[in-house]
């Protein structure tokens, strides 16, 4: 074996494996879609794609996927943005710890499973937020809240306000 054939061989692995990164990083990308029914400026989860809809009106909004609750902790139903957080600290609700609340795990922490922002609603009780374990996007798999990428809540926090309406659908 000559240099050459190496290095050949290894410039052909690198195409290879950048091409599948490209492609893994566009299908987990905000996509523009058709979307009709809601107000421009709405945001609407639809639990059973583990998609969350951000309306822009004219007929069309951008798709985010995300992961919802698990069976028995899954809600629907209308609420509002009351919160926007940046790394944003969290502690474990009592019915997660059996009773009493965890101890609060500060903000931007690798272990704080809020990620990179949170978006709270109901009083706190619920939030679309970040995740530090990008694995779960996709599946049946919080305590009630919507999770999305670090960088599709980044985005989303930067289009919503105060008072956005939340429209989650089973």
């Amino acid at each position: 074996m000559t240099l050459t054939w190496f290095l050949k061989r290894a410039a052909i692995l690198l195409l290879i494996v950048l091409t599948w990164a490209l492609l893994t990083a566009a299908s987990r990308a905000a996509t523009r879609v058709p979307f009709e029914g809601f107000s421009a400026g709405t945001i609407v989860v639809k639990t059973h794609e583990r998609r969350l809809y951000y309306v822009l009106g004219n007929g069309h909004a951008l798709r985010f996927p995300v992961g919802v609750g698990k069976a028995g902790w899954r809600w629907h139903g209308r609420a509002t943005i009351e919160g926007k957080y940046i790394k944003p600290a969290w502690r474990a609700p009592p019915e997660i710890t059996k009773g009493g609340w965890g101890r609060v795990i500060p903000g931007g922490s690798a272990r704080n499973p809020m990620g990179a922002a949170a978006l709270t609603m109901r009083g706190g009780e619920y939030a679309i937020h970040g995740t530090n374990n990008p694995r779960s996007i996709g599946g049946f798999v919080s305590h009630g809240c919507i999770r999305m990428y670090n960088r599709d809540i980044r985005q989303l926090y930067s289009m919503v306000s105060i008072g956005t309406p939340v429209i989650v659908e089973q």
